[in-house]
């Protein structure tokens, strides 16, 4: 059975804060680095730091973060509910490898979820491998 609220118990519910983030995967914590930006938790903000020095000896370029990758099937792009937009998979990291000379796509996870292991597979069908890091630990 569907429970009903009244107006003012939706709005006392949202004015205790009691809503939460429900992309947050196994309890991870936004996280903000030296340089101010804010990553989705803390090992990819660890990553990004990795990635920065790897960038500053030289052994990668390029470095970009949160980098949209449009999804497309059989038929074409796959679209959203609504038809407007093409379904995007957004990539943690991208750079290129100096020492192999490819563009890496590589996504920071302490868990793969549905959705990910979904994407991962049209990507794999487009061609695009994604480079999967776990935390050391």
């Amino acid at each position: 059975m569907t429970e009903r609220w009244t107006l003012e118990q939706y709005r006392a519910h949202h004015a205790t804060g009691a809503t939460e983030d429900r992309r947050r995967v196994r309890g991870t914590e936004k996280t903000t680095t030296a340089d101010g930006i804010t990553h989705d938790s803390k090992t990819e903000a660890q990553r990004w730091e990795e990635l920065k020095l790897l960038q500053s000896a030289g052994e990668i370029c390029g470095l970009r973060r949160q980098v949209a990758i449009g999804l497309i099937g059989r038929d074409g792009p796959i679209m959203t509910d609504s038809g407007k937009q093409q379904r995007v998979y957004k990539a943690d990291f991208v750079y290129v490898d100096n020492a192999l000379g490819i563009t890496v796509i590589e996504d920071r996870k302490g868990h793969e979820t549905e959705v990910f292991n979904l994407k991962k597979a049209i990507l794999a069908a487009q061609g695009i491998e994604i480079h999967i890091t776990k935390a050391k630990g």
